[in-house]
């Protein structure tokens, strides 16, 4: 870990972020029981922490941070059913999602996928190619406490949450691409 001290008066720790090639990411992670370990919430925390200042220029260069809104614990080297995401709702202004077991529970018929591609921290290399997504999804789970939660995402966090609950069933977003149709147009698929 690169220990940095960031303003906030705690140490900033630089997360070890796996790359595509470790096998644990092709694995599906186990579900998580509670409580929580210290470790996790450690984790959790710092994960919070790398994606908010990932988004902010000026921590982004001063880290050396790729940007980035989501995490889930198979990239940190960890089999358990943990995701976060960071979302930028507005210039500077986030909402944190910490999902513990998290489940699509509904989903549009509506697809869409992100115009420029998707992208991924532990995916070290451009991958060309649209990536198909629900346009809204319904997402239940836990939160670190335990308690059940239900999320309703549309859009661009939609994308977020359908790939991060996939890095824990051993996907990643290059799976999803048609290899024979990387690119679909705005009358096939509604592009964001």
């Amino acid at each position: 870990y690169d220990t940095i001290s960031s303003g906030v008066g705690s140490m900033f720790k630089k997360l070890n972020i796996l790359d595509e090639k470790e096998k644990i990411l092709r694995e599906t992670a186990k579900e998580v029981n509670f409580p929580l370990t210290k470790e996790d919430k450690k984790l959790i925390q710092n994960s919070i922490d790398q994606l908010t200042y990932s988004q902010i220029e000026e921590y982004e260069k001063k880290y050396d941070l790729r940007p980035g809104m989501g995490l889930a614990f198979p990239q940190l080297g960890l089999s358990k059913r943990i995701i976060i995401i960071v979302h930028e709702y507005e210039d500077g202004k986030f909402d944190n999602y910490v999902v513990i077991n998290p489940k699509i529970v509904s989903n549009s018929e509506e697809i869409i996928a992100a115009e420029a591609g998707e992208g991924c921290l532990s995916v070290n290399r451009d991958v060309e190619g649209h990536v198909p997504r629900f346009a809204r999804v319904t997402v239940e789970g836990y939160d670190e406490s335990g308690n059940k939660i239900r999320i309703r995402a549309r859009e661009e966090l939609s994308i977020a949450f359908q790939h991060e609950i996939d890095h824990l069933n051993g996907i990643l977003f290059f799976d999803r691409i048609n290899k024979k149709k990387p690119f679909y147009s705005e009358s096939e698929i509604r592009l964001i």
